[in-house]
C-alpha cells in the first residue's frame, strides 16, 4: 500500500507555479491573518480553562508544522471554537498536563488515520449531524461567555449545562456595570463595523475600544475585569500579570500541574481515562480540518491531499502540546481570510504564526489591558457565526422529518451532555433512518400474467415475482418472506432479479432457508436476470444449480421453458430466446 505524501501542500504549490509575486500575496495574507489570530487565539484559550499564552503557543508551533507537512495549501490551523465543549471537560478533570497529554494522543490516532489512508472521513458523516453538533458547540460556546460578559462570579464550576443556567441566574445579582457597558459596546463594534469598513477586522476595533473604555469607566469607579487580573505568570519567583512576553520552553505533558496544582503521573490508567477524548479530538480535527479543505477547494478551484492533510495535522497536534500549545485544527474563518488576502502557498500560514511571535515578544504588556468581556463578546460573535442559526432555521423548514430528527437530536445532545454522545447517536440514528430508506426501497411483487409473454398461459403450479432494491440485512427478510406465503398446489417459483444489484450474508442465509422449505415442499426455484456479482456470491455461498430444485436463467422465455420441463409439460420452442442448458 502507498503511504501517503508529506509536504504535499508544498509540492502542490510549486506545481501550481510559485513565483516572487505570490510570496508577496502570501506575506500579505499571513500578516492579515495574524493580526486576526491573536485575540481569537487567546480567547478560545480561556474558553478551555487555560492561560491565554496556551492559545498563542498553539499557532506558534502547530500552525507552521501543518501548513508545511499538511495537504492543503490555503488551510490555516490553531485553537478553534468547536473544540471547547471537549477540551473544557478535560482541562476541568485533569488540568493543563492532562490537556496537553490528551492532544498528543488525538495527534498519534490522527497520524494513525492518515497513515491508513481515512482522509475520506468527510464524506460519511450526514449533514445534519455536522450541522446539529455545530450549533450545539456554538450555544455552548456562548452560554459560557454570559459570565464574563456580565461580571459575574459563580459559587462553583457547573457539572452540566442545565446546571450552569442555575448558576449564572443565582449570580445574577451580582451583575457588574463595568464589564456589562464593556460587552455590549463591543458586541456592537463587532456587528455594525463590518459594514461600514469591511477591510478592517472588526475584532481589533473592538477590542481597543473595549480597552479604552475599560480604562475610562475605571475612572467613574466601575470596575472592569482584565486578562491582566484574571491571569498571570511567574518570572524569577515575581508574579506579573498579563501573559510572559518570552517563548514557552519545552515540557512533557504529564510534568505539568493536574487539578490539583501537581504535576501528572503518567500511568496506563491516566492514558486509559484520555483515550475516549482522545479519540474525540483526533474524530473533529479531522472532520473540521477536512470541510475546512474542501471549502478553499471551492474558493480557488485547488484540490487538497485529504491523507496528507490528516497526517500533517497527526503531527502539529503531536508536537505542539510539548511546548504548551493545545488542540490545533484548520479553522475555516481565519483559512477563508487567507485565500482573501492573497494567499498562494503554506508560507501564509507560517508567515500568520511569525506575526503572533512578534506579538508574543513586543505587545504581551498591552494583552494586560484587555477586558474579558470584550473577550467574552469576541466568542459571542464566534458562536453566533459558527452555530448559524439563520440556516439552521431554513434547514429546519426545508429538511425531510427524519433529517430534521437526527439535527435536533445531535443540537440536544451536544448542548446537554457533550460532543462525543451527540456524534455517536447521531451517526447511529442516521444510519438506522438511512437503514429504513433503503429498506423501504426494496420489494417483491407477483408479476401478472400480462406482464409479459413468457408467462401467458403458464399452468396454475408455476408463480412468477420480481424483486426490486438491494438485499440486504434491513430488507432480505422482508422481501423474502413474500415467497413463502405460496398455496400447496404450487411446484414452481419464478424470480426476477435483475434489479438486485447488490446481496449480503443475511439475504444469502435467507434464501437458503428459502431453498430449503422449497425443497421440503416440492416446489422448484427458478432465478432470472441475475448479475455476475449475484451469481458469484450464491456460488460461493453454496447455492448451486440443482436439477428440480434450483436453476439460473437469463430470461422470462428461458425461465418459461425451464417450469414447463420441470412439470412434464411442452415447451413452446417459440419463446425461447436462447438455448436452455444445465438443470
Amino acid at each position: 500500500m502507498q503511504l501517503p505524501a508529506l509536504f504535499a501542500a508544498l509540492q502542490q504549490s510549486r506545481r501550481a507555479g510559485f513565483t516572487l509575486q505570490k510570496l508577496r500575496g502570501d506575506l500579505i495574507a499571513g500578516l492579515t491573518v495574524g493580526i486576526i489570530a491573536i485575540p481569537l487565539a487567546m480567547a478560545l484559550a480561556i474558553a478551555v480553562g487555560v492561560a491565554p499564552q496556551h492559545g498563542l503557543y498553539t499557532i506558534l508551533v502547530a500552525a507552521p508544522l501543518i501548513a508545511l507537512t499538511g495537504g492543503s495549501r490555503f488551510n490555516v490551523s490553531g485553537p478553534t471554537a468547536a473544540f471547547v465543549v471537549i477540551l473544557l471537560p478535560i482541562t476541568q478533570k485533569f488540568g493543563i498536563g492532562g490537556l496537553l497529554l490528551c492532544t498528543s494522543m488525538a495527534g498519534l490516532i490522527l497520524l494513525a488515520m492518515g497513515l491508513l489512508r481515512a482522509g475520506k472521513l468527510i464524506e460519511f458523516i450526514p449533514y445534519p449531524v455536522t450541522l446539529g453538533f455545530t450549533a450545539g458547540i456554538g450555544i455552548v460556546i456562548a452560554t459560557l461567555q454570559i459570565k464574563d460578559l456580565l461580571g459575574l462570579q459563580l459559587d462553583r464550576p457547573p457539572q452540566h449545562y442545565l446546571d450552569q443556567l442555575h448558576l449564572l441566574l443565582q449570580a445574577l445579582p451580582g451583575l457588574q456595570p463595568g464589564d456589562l457597558l464593556v460587552g455590549v459596546a463591543c458586541l456592537a463594534i463587532l456587528i455594525v463595523w463590518p459594514r461600514w469598513v469591511p477591510k478592517i477586522p472588526a475584532h481589533l476595533i473592538a477590542l481597543a475600544a473595549g480597552a479604552l473604555l475599560g480604562l475610562l469607566l475605571e475612572r467613574f469607579n466601575l470596575p472592569v475585569a482584565t486578562l491582566g487580573e484574571r491571569f498571570s505568570y511567574v518570572l524569577d519567583g515575581v508574579s506579573h500579570p498579563g501573559i510572559p512576553p518570552f517563548l514557552p520552553d519545552f515540557a512533557w505533558p504529564w510534568q505539568l500541574p493536574g487539578p490539583d496544582g501537581q504535576p501528572l503521573e503518567l500511568t496506563f490508567q491516566l492514558v486509559r481515562q484520555l483515550l475516549a477524548p482522545a479519540f474525540a479530538i483526533a474524530m473533529l480535527g479531522a472532520i473540521e480540518s477536512l470541510l475546512c479543505a474542501v471549502v478553499a477547494d471551492g474558493m480557488t478551484g485547488s484540490k487538497h491531499d485529504p491523507n496528507g492533510e490528516l497526517l500533517g495535522q497527526g503531527l502539529g497536534n503531536l508536537v505542539a502540546p510539548l511546548f504548551g500549545g493545545i488542540t490545533a485544527t484548520a479553522a475555516i474563518a481565519r483559512s477563508a481570510a487567507n485565500i482573501r488576502a492573497g494567499a498562494f502557498s503554506p508560507i501564509a500560514a507560517i508567515t500568520h504564526a511569525g506575526v503572533v511571535l512578534l506579538a508574543i515578544l513586543l505587545l504581551a504588556p498591552l494583552f494586560s489591558y484587555l477586558p474579558m468581556a470584550a473577550m467574552a463578546a469576541l466568542l459571542l460573535m464566534v458562536a453566533w457565526n459558527m452555530s448559524e442559526p439563520p440556516h439552521v432555521l431554513h434547514t429546519l423548514r426545508i429538511a425531510p422529518r427524519s433529517d430534521v430528527l437526527v439535527l435536533l437530536t445531535c443540537l440536544l445532545l451536544t448542548v446537554l451532555f457533550d460532543m462525543v454522545l451527540a456524534v455517536g447517536v447521531g451517526l447511529l440514528l442516521a444510519a438506522g433512518l438511512f437503514i429504513k430508506r433503503m429498506s423501504d426501497l426494496t420489494d417483491t411483487a407477483p408479476l401478472p400474467r400480462h406482464f409479459h409473454q413468457a408467462l401467458e398461459n403458464l399452468p396454475e403450479q408455476v408463480l412468477a415475482y420480481a424483486i426490486r432494491g438491494p438485499l440486504f440485512f434491513g430488507a432480505a427478510e422482508k422481501a423474502l418472506s413474500v415467497l413463502r406465503r405460496l398455496n400447496p398446489d404450487v411446484r414452481v417459483v419464478i424470480v426476477e432479479m435483475s434489479a438486485v444489484q447488490m446481496l449480503d450474508m443475511t439475504a444469502l442465509a435467507s434464501l437458503e432457508n428459502l431453498l430449503h422449505e422449497y425443497q421440503r415442499q416440492n416446489i422448484g426455484l427458478i432465478l432470472v436476470g441475475t448479475s455476475a456479482n449475484v451469481r458469484l456470491k450464491l456460488r460461493h455461498a453454496g447455492v448451486h444449480r440443482e436439477g428440480g430444485r434450483l436453476a439460473y436463467r437469463q430470461n422470462l422465455p428461458q425461465a418459461r421453458v425451464k417450469a414447463l420441463q420441470w412439470l412434464g409439460l411442452p415447451a413452446e420452442q417459440a419463446l425461447t430466446e436462447a438455448p436452455d442448458n444445465g438443470a
